[in-house]
Formats: structure tokens, C-alpha cells, sequence
């Protein structure tokens, strides 16, 4: 028995070794490793995790977005329209838009641009008669957007349906679709769009690279990429206390609204896990944007980054 002892030994190591190459192609057959907000997961696991996470906030996701940010990611949005400034016949993607809220921004500014145009075309023409004038008038009805038209893309089926009831609640329809896809594998064409907008959605892709290389390759040639998006805090006293509301409170208020505290424990964590500014306006020159800048707001808690495909 115990001339035994040294084979039994052997064997024990080498079942240990085994367990562990064992171990190691599991873990090559999930796929490389990444983040879940603090957690170390695959990349499978992370899809699917935050496609619950969205799944389950869907229904609640205003709500919860107006109690997070006390109602100013409304002013944030309303900016990023602003500085995308569209004209009549711009065609948009809005990419992990599936509640709407940068689509119907999108239409309501088209709109007001093209009563300007018409108000202007009247005021030039003041020797129109009334049936000219009223000809006008219902051309514009409708033709309210002038060929412009707004693709909401998301890739969870949840934030997609909460956005179409919105659409109909609201009466958006003109000009307006809504398609399911994966901002790292885009179901369109290339050289498609004049605008590409992903508001607050680049933080839960899984590869950041492959969205923006999609980004790029859906752009037409002098199309403009826009991202809203969580950043870095700049002030270090607002930073500590942003913390502290962000750790302390966002998860409570998720809990108490929409009764899910690890899906916004996750959405805090995965907001201090997201790149630095400077680090993302790297990334989208590297996916081939030029003119690639970042406007911060209130601080660096968002920042708008932007860059032109030429």
C-alpha cells in the first residue's frame, strides 16, 4: 500500500492538470472575458445579462430615467438635436432608441424647420393668393417632414414595443420606423444614412469597436456620428458627490419605481466602467471618424462626442 502512494500521487496531479485544461477550453469555448458593470463574465454572458436588464426596465425606463437625472437628460437630448441641427430630408438612424425619445425629438425639429422654410417661402411671395396660399399650406400637412425620415434600431424587443405604444400615444407615425437589430452587426446597408445617434446606449455593447466601425460603415460619405453618453466627472467634488447619489440612491429609486435594484445597481457600475472622454474620442477615430470632438455637460456627467465620416 504504501509503495502505491507515489503513483496515487501521479494520478492526482495529473487529474488536477486535466481539471484544469478542462477548465481553460471552457472558458475559450464561452469566449474572451469583459465586465457586467464590477463583474468578470464572457461576453456571451454579458449579451445576455444586459438584454435582460433592458427587458426587465423597459416598461419603467422613462420614468426611471426622469427620477435618476431629476428630469435634465430631457435637456441633454434636447442639446444633442441642437447640435445635430437636421434639415429637411435628413435620413436618421437612432441606434438603442427603442424607447423613442431621440426619434420624436428628430421629427419635432424637422417639423418646426420646415414651417420656417414655408413661412419664409409665403414671405417672400406675398403676391399669392388665397388659394395659393392655402395649396401650400396642405402640401405642407402632408409633407410635414420633407422626406425625412428617422430608423429606430434596438436590438431588445421589450424597449422596442414600450416605444411604438409611445409612438401611437403620441401620434408620431410619418416618417417614423422601428427595426430590430444589433448596433455590432447593423441589418443595413452601407453608406445609407446622413446621421447616426446612439443615446445612452454604446455603454451596454458588448464590443464598443465593432459598433463603431458599424456606425462608420451604415454613414454615407460626410454623414456625422453622434453619442450621448455617461462620462467622467471633471470636478472632483461634484465627482465624490456623484458618486454618492449614484451608489446610494439610483439603486433604492429603482427598487421603489420600477422593483429592480441589481438592474440599476448594474447601470451605476457600468456607467464607472465606461471609457474616459479623451479614451472614446480615440476609439472613434480609430473606426475611421475625423473631426472627432467632445462638448461636456454639467461636468463631464454626460458628453456629447461627435465625428464626420469624409
Amino acid at each position: 500500500a504504501a509503495g502505491l502512494c507515489p503513483y496515487r500521487a501521479l494520478l492526482a496531479r495529473r487529474g488536477g492538470a486535466l481539471r484544469a485544461l478542462c477548465g481553460s477550453v471552457r472558458g475559450l469555448a464561452a469566449g474572451p472575458e469583459t465586465h457586467f458593470g464590477f463583474q468578470t463574465v464572457t461576453e456571451a454572458e454579458r449579451r445576455e445579462k444586459i438584454y435582460h436588464v433592458f427587458e426587465s426596465v423597459a416598461k419603467k425606463y422613462d420614468v426611471m430615467n426622469d427620477s435618476m437625472t431629476l428630469g435634465i437628460h430631457r435637456v441633454w437630448k434636447d442639446i444633442l438635436l441642437h447640435k445635430m441641427n437636421p434639415s429637411p430630408g435628413t435620413l436618421l438612424l437612432d441606434v438603442a432608441g427603442g424607447t423613442g425619445d431621440i426619434a420624436f425629438r428628430f421629427i419635432n425639429y424637422v417639423r418646426s424647420a420646415r414651417e420656417r422654410q414655408l413661412q419664409r417661402k409665403l414671405k417672400h411671395h406675398q403676391n399669392l393668393s388665397w388659394q395659393e396660399i392655402s395649396e401650400s399650406y396642405q402640401e405642407d400637412k402632408f409633407k410635414s417632414l420633407g422626406d425625412s425620415q428617422v430608423v429606430v434600431c434596438d436590438i431588445n424587443k421589450e424597449m422596442l414595443k414600450v416605444g411604438k405604444q409611445k409612438a401611437q400615444h403620441l401620434g408620431y407615425s410619418e416618417g417614423l420606423s422601428w427595426v430590430l437589430g444589433n448596433a455590432e452587426e447593423l441589418p443595413f446597408d452601407d453608406d445609407k444614412f446622413d446621421v447616426y445617434t446612439i443615446a445612452f446606449g454604446i455603454r451596454n455593447v458588448t464590443r464598443i469597436d465593432l459598433a463603431l466601425q458599424e456606425a462608420y460603415r451604415v454613414l454615407k460619405p460626410g454623414g456625422r456620428f453622434l453619442c450621448l453618453e455617461f462620462s467622467h466627472v471633471s470636478n472632483p467634488l461634484l465627482s465624490r458627490l456623484y458618486d454618492l447619489y449614484s451608489f446610494q440612491v439610483i439603486p433604492v429609486l429603482g427598487e421603489v419605481i420600477a422593483g429592480d435594484w441589481k438592474s440599476y445597481q448594474y447601470l451605476v457600475e457600468s456607467i464607472r466602467r465606461f471609457p474616459p472622454q479623451e479614451e472614446l474620442k480615440a476609439m472613434i477615430e480609430d473606426a475611421g471618424f475625423f473631426k472627432v470632438d467632445y462638448q461636456n455637460l454639467n461636468s463631464g456627467i454626460v458628453a456629447i462626442h461627435s465625428g464626420f465620416k469624409l
